[in-house]
């Protein structure tokens, strides 16, 4: 029985870590090669690390939603000012971070998609 308790209190340790996890923003890729001047496997480099990094900023995008619908929302009416003012602070970061996550997001595959665009419009030799 006494094996028990030392099991129980690591699997309940492990699951609060777990639960207070933060979110680990991926690093942005490097800006693509002109696509004026790039070589093909130089533009299929930077395809793959645009991938890369979407598919890390999805995750991280997924784990800022799990972040918001872990905090349970108290019932309104039986919260104090102060615990509302800091829930609605809380709800405004994750959507400033989401937001500025899918602005990145986007101007950086754009900018990989305007240089794609220039590659495929040059002359083949």
């Amino acid at each position: 029985m006494k094996a028990w308790i030392p099991l129980t209190l690591v699997f309940a340790f492990g699951l609060t870590a777990r639960a207070q996890a933060t979110c680990v923003y991926p690093q942005s890729p490097a800006a693509p090669p002109d696509g004026k001047t790039a070589t093909k496997e130089q533009m299929v480099a930077a395809a793959q690390e645009t991938k890369r990094y979407n598919g890390e900023m999805n995750v991280y995008l997924d784990c800022i939603k799990l972040e918001m619908d872990v905090q349970p929302p108290a019932d309104p009416s039986k919260l104090t000012p102060d615990e509302k003012k800091r829930q609605d602070q809380q709800h405004k970061l994750y959507v400033k971070k989401n937001d500025a996550a899918v602005d990145e997001l986007q101007a950086i595959v754009g900018r990989f998609n305007e240089q794609l665009k220039l590659y495929k419009a040059r002359p083949t030799p």
